[in-house]
């Protein structure tokens, strides 16, 4: 296991392998920590919550299509393709919190939600995202248990190397810099996915998906070459898609990327100790919660994924104080430290590829 040395600010910096004791099965630790999170409520749903935050993105995305009529074809157009950007973000957060039935307990009505934001407003496959996700949630930052490793270019690990060809060794070589440039192409590459999980059967509601993948992209492409010129009309789709890959990163990236890394047939950490040592929260502000949606507070909504957004400031100071009880590591910085550390630990991977000391590096861990 690689985990970096854990302070309450400052950079991680990760030491050598060392070996993590067999656990197995949810801890009793994990019991009591859920007993204060219970007996405030926090678990408790609140769709009227939920109401208000549908309200305000709709309301951001029908000022973001207002504007894209009213300036028209002009290159200012493309302030408001920046916008629209952050509006999927925005959106994205409605389908996470509907996926993870924190919304409603009508399982309609978070599954229209869900569907409506992913597979329309942002075209990625819902059906392929909650599966995906939930096996993300199960075994955060396990080589081989952990989709979101997996699916990067990126290693977190030196023995993932060896399956990197091409183009993908030279961006390994780099990685600490041309994992956040290559970003701007997220978007785009869950467009991709979505398509390819729907062909290959994935989903469970293939005809839901690809109709509304399909009225998206009809609307959407019939809007933009009609109102603007094709040059513009070209250059909107570049950077509104650019835009919402860049912030997809910007939220996913600093969860856990230079955390707790685990491999092998078996996870080794019981759940508090899988989702706590996993997960990097980013300092809270009023400013830091709407960016995220929530996500900043990654420690507790690992530990509590179904808990409503608004509750997980309360659960984060109840959690600190568990974790301080029982001597569990809680990592916590801020913004910008917390993608130094990210790039710090992605830098330090790769350092053995730019050395050309791979193959020895290897030897030396066995």
């Amino acid at each position: 296991m690689q985990r970096p040395h854990v302070q309450e600010t400052g950079v991680a910096v990760a030491p050598p392998r060392t070996e993590v004791p067999q656990r197995t099965g949810a801890s009793a630790t994990f019991s009591e920590l859920l007993k204060r999170v219970k007996a405030e409520g926090l678990l408790d749903l609140d769709p009227k919550y939920y109401i208000g935050r549908l309200a305000r993105n709709t309301t951001l995305l029908v000022a973001g299509l207002t504007a894209f009529f009213l300036v028209g074809d002009s290159w200012w157009t493309l302030v408001v393709a920046v916008w629209m950007g952050l509006c999927g973000g925005q959106s994205s957060f409605m389908w996470h919190d509907a996926g993870h039935k924190a919304m409603f307990r009508n399982k309609k009505a978070a599954s229209a939600v869900g569907y409506f934001h992913a597979n329309f407003v942002n075209g990625v496959s819902f059906g392929w995202w909650v599966n995906h996700h939930n096996r993300h949630h199960s075994n955060p930052n396990h080589l081989d248990m952990d989709p979101d490793i997996g699916r990067r270019t990126a290693i977190f690990d030196l023995k993932q190397y060896a399956s990197r060809t091409g183009v993908q060794r030279f961006i390994v070589r780099y990685q600490s810099v041309l994992f956040f440039v290559l970003l701007v192409l997220e978007s785009f590459k869950m467009h991709k996915t979505a398509v390819k999980s729907i062909r290959q059967g994935l989903t469970k509601r293939p005809v839901l998906e690809s109709t509304l993948l399909l009225l998206r992209a009809a609307i959407y492409l019939t809007c933009v070459f009609t109102v603007l010129s094709p040059v513009l009309a070209i250059a909107f789709i570049l950077v509104q898609q650019a835009t919402l890959g860049v912030y997809f990163g910007m939220i996913f990236a600093p969860n856990h990327k230079g955390m707790d890394v685990r491999d092998g047939d078996e996870e080794t950490l019981d759940w508090l100790e899988r989702q706590v040592l996993t997960s990097r929260n980013i300092r809270p502000s009023w400013f830091i919660d709407f960016l995220y949606g929530g996500l900043n507070y990654q420690v507790e909504h690992h530990l509590f994924p179904a808990m409503p957004q608004k509750n997980l400031g309360r659960a984060r100071e109840l959690t600190r104080e568990y974790c301080a009880e029982r001597g569990v590591p809680y990592h916590e910085v801020g913004f910008f430290a917390s993608y130094r550390e990210v790039a710090g630990y992605l830098h330090e991977v790769s350092a053995p590829v730019r050395r050309g000391e791979v193959d020895a590096h290897l030897g030396r861990a066995a």
